[in-house]
């Protein structure tokens, strides 16, 4: 227990809080237990020891990664206990997922050391959901997706900008000074969804971090072999290539050799692991789940790394707005544009588009790229990217 306490301390003297996620501010840690999840790269491992330097007293807590050699002999229970009993109340246990049996033991923490708060991170987020099943409603859950444009402004640039909301967007009304926000945009398309945006080799650690969610933590999921594998980064390629497009299952079949359901799926586990975003039709009834009109890559950065030449700007655009506005905000497909928000209906372009496909509309806007400021029902597609 000293060479854990030991190790966490020296993690935790290193640990900046210069730049704190949108995230921070919404955990409670005196929750029984607590579970952060969101793809890798996000900043999970960091907003952990934040949460510990900035809202707890360092004696009282713990924090241990769960593939550390300490726990290969000791169960999680008997280490939580151990911790426990000196007096211990917070213990944060990094990417749980590396843990075998680690949600039948966190259901034991829960039903006996009702005084131990525990938060948790999870990389394999499928690995997360299937662990849910012991735990019941045990755990309140927080997802953390890579940086908003506005968080990019801020760790980049220093800019610190207020969140704005759903309604303050097509208020149309906001105003900046002291920065230019488009040559910002420009960068954080190509390098700023990730923290580690700082970091050179950017687009190669990108790609490392995309491989390690196909070949590690979709297949310890499912149970696929090497040659499944092959077909995931095949069908991920052929997705990229082709995005944004009205998925024909039936062709990509075809081309990857294998059958329309297992496609599906495939999707499915792509979506849920931050690879891919599937943009569905409005449904209502029995029906959760309406029927996917377009897939995009799960943000802007993907499309650069993935393109053969210079990337469609129009897939671009779309992404973004789809991709920061899914986190708070339910998204739908549009019959008459390219999104719904609620009543409200958008069309996505460059400086130059027209407003002739909403022209009839009520509750529509045109979102245009390229341009600082909004006017009318024209907003910067910048803006989108202040929502969290």
């Amino acid at each position: 227990m000293e060479q854990i306490n030991n190790l966490y301390r020296s993690i935790l003297s290193r640990t900046s809080t210069k730049f704190l996620r949108f995230l921070y501010h919404e955990i409670n840690p005196d929750n029984r237990i607590t579970a952060i999840v969101g793809p890798r790269g996000a900043g999970k491992t960091t907003l952990l020891l934040q949460i510990i330097k900035l809202k707890l007293p360092v004696n009282e807590t713990l924090y241990i990664g769960a593939d550390n050699i300490y726990l290969t002999d000791k169960n999680l229970f008997e280490f939580a206990q151990n911790f426990s009993n000196r007096g211990g109340k917070f213990l944060f246990i990094d990417e749980i997922h590396k843990y075998a049996n680690w949600s039948k033991e966190l259901k034991m923490i829960y039903d006996y050391l009702p005084d131990l708060r525990i938060v948790f991170t999870g990389s394999s987020i499928l690995d997360i959901y299937k662990g849910y099943a012991d735990l019941s409603r045990r755990v309140l859950t927080h997802y953390l997706p890579g940086l908003s444009f506005r968080e990019f402004m801020e760790m980049k640039s220093g800019i610190q900008i207020p969140v704005q909301s759903f309604d303050q967007i097509i208020q149309n009304k906001f105003e900046f000074e002291g920065f230019k926000p488009l040559e910002l945009f420009q960068e954080y398309l190509k390098f700023g969804y990730y923290p580690f945006f700082k970091e050179p080799g950017y687009l190669e650690k990108l790609n490392n971090t995309i491989n390690l969610t196909i070949e590690t933590d979709i297949p310890s999921h499912s149970g696929m072999n090497a040659a499944t594998v092959n077909k995931l980064k095949q069908l991920l390629f052929v997705v990229s290539q082709s995005v944004p497009f009205k998925p024909n299952l039936t062709k990509i079949a075809e081309i990857i050799g294998i059958g329309r359901n297992q496609i599906t799926e495939y999707l499915k586990l792509f979506e849920r692991t931050g690879l891919i975003l599937q943009l569905r039709e409005s449904t209502r009834g029995i029906r959760l789940l309406g029927k996917v009109q377009k897939i995009y890559l799960y943000n802007p950065n993907m499309i650069h790394l993935f393109a053969e030449g210079i990337p469609n700007t129009g897939n671009i655009r779309e992404t973004l707005f789809l991709n920061q506005m899914s986190l708070k905000n339910k998204v739908f497909s549009s019959k008459e544009a390219d999104f719904t928000i609620g009543k409200y209906t958008f069309e996505i372009g460059g400086k130059s588009k027209k407003s002739n496909q909403i022209i009839n509309l009520e509750n529509a806007f045109i979102v245009k790229d390229d341009i600082e400021y909004g006017f009318g029902n024209t907003i910067p597609l910048w803006v989108f990217g202040l929502n969290y």
